[in-house]
């Protein structure tokens, strides 16, 4: 499990890895909020691209990110949702507090 984070033009990306269980989600949620706090940005991407599993906590991690977000004004977007996790989130209902893409149409090749 891991997190990854890039900040760059008001956009915090959170690539996460692995399986978000409990324990994994309390760590991504210190890590992302650390950050988010300090730079304070526009959107919060959570990109799952290369999320094996993930259970109720890290629909909780989500849903707690959309409340900050919200806080100061931003949004969230969600990337990359394999079909399993995808289908969690829709029973979740997560669409309704943030945005869901399937991949990732700014990204460039630098």
């Amino acid at each position: 499990m891991g997190v990854r984070l890039i900040f760059k033009n008001e956009v915090l990306t959170a690539a996460l890895s692995g399986e978000i269980d409990h324990h994994a989600a309390r760590e991504i949620r210190g890590e992302i909020d650390l950050t988010a706090t300090k730079v304070k940005p526009q959107e919060l991407v959570l990109d799952f691209s290369d999320v094996s599993f993930m259970d109720s906590s890290g629909v909780g991690l989500v849903m707690g990110r959309c409340k900050l977000m919200q806080l100061w004004g931003g949004k969230v977007e969600i990337r990359n949702l394999p079909p399993n996790i995808e289908r969690i989130v829709s029973l979740a209902g997560l669409n309704q507090l943030c945005t869901i893409r399937k991949g990732d149409p700014d990204e460039t090749n630098e």
